[in-house]
């Protein structure tokens, strides 16, 4: 298979390798620190991204519209300093860095971010070959993290032949980057990550995706995740939603939930 790295994304369209997506460890990310991130693969993408110390540079003007200043932004890379990518293919287990080293400078009308990737991080998004294409003006309407992370998950498995996978209960709070020792019920984890996250996907992504609790007597013990791809119509809605104010979106979720459930009991 061809490397992920020497693919060119299409116009507004990302692509991100799969050693960057569900990555452990993740739960106290901000929305605005998955962009942050984005935006700086983004912005590397190509075969240098795969080169050991190459240093990169990028305007601060972009990432400062995401998360407002210099120091949020600054306290951001220190997260993605601090996280760690793990990999384990039977034979090889490897814990890297998230981002390498970072220098910041501004003078009075501009500035600039230099940085790298780690030399093992390079080298192991050199030999990728899956990779998730994702689109950059739905990544920018998401309001929930959790819709962004299960997002990324989706486009990363779309072009496989199975369209649905198991989950243990930690399986799915890491893929959806669900902070330790936070929503430690199912009843608060389905409430505040689970279903928001499903329902933001469904509701502006081309993918329609659902999460089934697996249960043991009463004890839910996993997850069952499934997935597809948007009928023409569908796909319509999700563009014309995507494009309505954002602030307004839970309420139409819940009114679609509710006519569905309406129409279903006649």
């Amino acid at each position: 298979m061809k490397p992920s790295l020497n693919l060119s994304p299409l116009p507004g369209e990302m692509l991100k390798p799969k050693e960057l997506i569900e990555v452990r460890g993740v739960g106290a990310f901000t929305l605005e620190d998955r962009r942050i991130y984005n935006a700086l693969v983004h912005n590397a993408w190509g075969e240098n991204l795969g080169e050991a110390g190459h240093l990169f540079q990028i305007e601060t003007g972009p990432l400062r519209a995401i998360v407002g200043d210099n120091q949020r932004l600054k306290k951001s890379l220190r997260k993605l300093q601090t996280t760690l990518v793990e990999t384990n293919d039977g034979e090889r287990w490897r814990s890297v860095q998230l981002l390498g080293s970072v220098e910041l400078s501004t003078t009075t009308n501009r500035g600039v971010l230099t940085y790298s990737f780690s030399p093992m991080l390079a080298l192991l998004l050199k030999d990728s070959t899956i990779f998730a294409k994702l689109d950059l003006e739905v990544m920018r309407s998401f309001r929930s993290k959790f819709a962004f992370a299960l997002y990324e998950a989706i486009s990363r498995r779309i072009r496989m032949r199975a369209f649905m996978e198991e989950f243990s209960l930690d399986a799915l709070r890491e893929l959806l980057g669900v902070e330790k020792g936070k929503l430690t019920t199912y009843s608060n984890l389905n409430k505040f990550a689970i279903q928001p996250a499903v329902d933001e996907v469904n509701a502006i992504t081309p993918y329609t995706v659902s999460i089934v609790p697996k249960k043991q007597g009463r004890k839910v013990i996993g997850f069952v995740m499934g997935w597809s791809t948007k009928d023409e119509n569908s796909l319509k809605e999700a563009y014309a939603e995507m494009n309505r104010h954002s602030v307004g979106r839970r309420s139409r979720i819940d009114n679609d939930v509710e006519q569905m459930n309406v129409g279903e009991q006649q």
